[in-house]
């Protein structure tokens, strides 16, 4: 899409690929496909100036899905791509998309440190508890008492608490959604896109698939008691004592959005040559 052809008005269906989803029937992706499609239609920038950027996973599909620019990279490499794609080009809003195997496994220490660089980008998590795509291992956001075939008993490792980590490491806006909440879902990544700074949403997406408990998520979800907090002291308290189903934005800060620094962007591949190769 260019500049002539963006319409007065955008709507959630001019974020859409033509590609058709292939997830399983009853997975919550679907819905948060959908929630970042209205989220992008609150913001009314044209889908040129978006970068969708993911790593590996059922939910690391969600570029192919959007009519915006599109990076896929490799397993938990995504915030490194999107970090780097933002400071090159910081015009861009950049949004990251993975799942919970994706990010805090083989992406966990990237996670931490684009938490810490608190870099301009939104990194959205669709977390199910499960490796979906693999056939259904434990991840790291899996209870440790979950019994399966890959699992007898369960791996009995305590659960990694991403909203934890992130609001410890830096993040600068920490929120919570659920995928059975389209409209609500929508609301907060448009909140987190427009926050400065790395914004973290972690969406509760069920795996119908491999844990048919979660569609009971459904009656677990509440809204969050208090409102958000810019005190990270009170969001500590807060996230620790949390049952895992708090909804809403749970923290959002007002630290010093990194400063890329970077060189002039407009110059060729060759002149970049020249400069940094010349004897």
């Amino acid at each position: 899409m260019n500049d002539m052809t963006v319409p007065a008005v955008l709507t959630a269906a001019d974020y859409k690929s033509d590609y058709k989803p292939i997830w399983c029937p009853g997975c919550g992706d679907y819905t948060v496909l959908g929630s970042v499609t209205k989220a992008l239609a609150m913001l009314q920038r044209p889908p040129h100036e978006i970068a969708v950027v993911s790593g590996i996973g059922c939910s690391s599909r969600i570029p192919a899905y959007t009519n915006c620019y599109g990076f896929h990279g490799v397993h938990g490499r995504a915030l490194a791509a999107g970090t780097g794609l933002k400071v090159a080009r910081p015009d861009l809003t950049v949004v990251v998309a993975g799942g919970d195997g994706d990010g805090y496994s083989i992406g966990g220490n990237h996670f931490l440190h684009a938490c810490r660089r608190n870099v301009d980008l939104t990194y959205i998590v669709m977390d199910n508890h499960v490796y979906g795509m693999t056939k259904g291992q434990a991840s790291p956001t899996t209870e440790p008492d979950w019994d399966n075939k890959l699992s007898p008993g369960g791996t009995g490792i305590r659960s990694f608490h991403p909203l934890v980590i992130a609001l410890a490491s830096g993040a600068n806006f920490v929120a919570r959604a659920f995928s059975g909440d389209p409209n609500g879902t929508a609301e907060v990544i448009a909140q987190a896109i427009r926050h400065p700074g790395f914004s973290f949403v972690e969406i509760l997406s069920p795996c119908v698939t491999f844990r048919p408990e979660q569609r009971e998520w459904k009656n677990h979800v509440h809204r969050a008691a208090v409102p958000e907090t810019d005190d990270p002291a009170r969001a500590a308290r807060r996230i620790m004592t949390d049952d895992g189903f708090n909804l809403g934005v749970l923290y959002a800060g007002s630290r010093a959005v990194y400063n890329s620094r970077t060189r002039d962007t407009r110059a060729t591949v060759a002149q970049i040559e020249e400069k940094e190769f010349a004897l």
